[in-house]
């Protein structure tokens, strides 16, 4: 006995591809030579569209809906900045481990859980497919710690059970690269 969800949602996760991102080049003939910023290991932020607004160089595995318990912690809570309102946005997620082996999100040799911190929430819907809340780009929400937080109920063979993302937003920035 595992045990299940309650109050079931399906969250739709886009993963990151830290290969297939490590071997694009952003800028073409310019200076970066890899989507991921040499200093601070994470994906590049270049100005496309000549906004002032950096947007996120990323490669992403295909989206997937995963079933899942939906606690939101903080929802475009206010937070003003010398620039204006920043909002903080949390959300934390509760996975089964017997849905994610059976979506393939778990490495098996290892038994680690493929969400892992810097995967991207796109949207929650309902068990019949109807969106209840799409997550805006930008800011986007992504994976800040994703850890195990049940053992399973069964005394005679216990297993892992319960898996706890939290995915939280991040502050927009700009930086260009010419």
């Amino acid at each position: 006995m595992r045990g299940r969800l309650i109050f079931k949602f399906l969250a739709e996760v886009c993963r990151l591809d830290t290969a297939a991102t490590a071997s694009l080049d952003p800028d073409g003939s310019g200076p970066l030579e890899s989507g991921y910023d040499p200093d601070f290991k994470e994906s590049v932020l270049v100005d496309t569209n000549d906004d002032g607004i950096g947007e996120r160089i990323r490669q992403e595995h295909p989206a997937v809906q995963i079933p899942c318990q939906v606690d939101t912690k903080a929802f475009e809570e206010l937070r003003m900045l010398a620039s204006g309102n920043a909002p903080r946005t949390r959300v934390d997620l509760v996975f089964h481990f017997k849905d994610l082996e059976r979506l393939g999100l778990v490495d098996l040799p290892s038994g680690d859980a493929l969400l892992r911190p810097g995967d991207r929430l796109v949207a929650i819907y309902d068990l019949c497919g109807d969106l209840v809340q799409e997550v805006r780009t930008p800011p986007c929400l992504y994976v800040t710690e994703a850890r195990p937080i049940g053992f399973g109920l069964n005394i005679q063979k216990p297993k892992r059970n319960l898996l706890m993302v939290t995915f939280e937003d991040r502050k927009p920035g700009s930086r260009r690269y010419a």
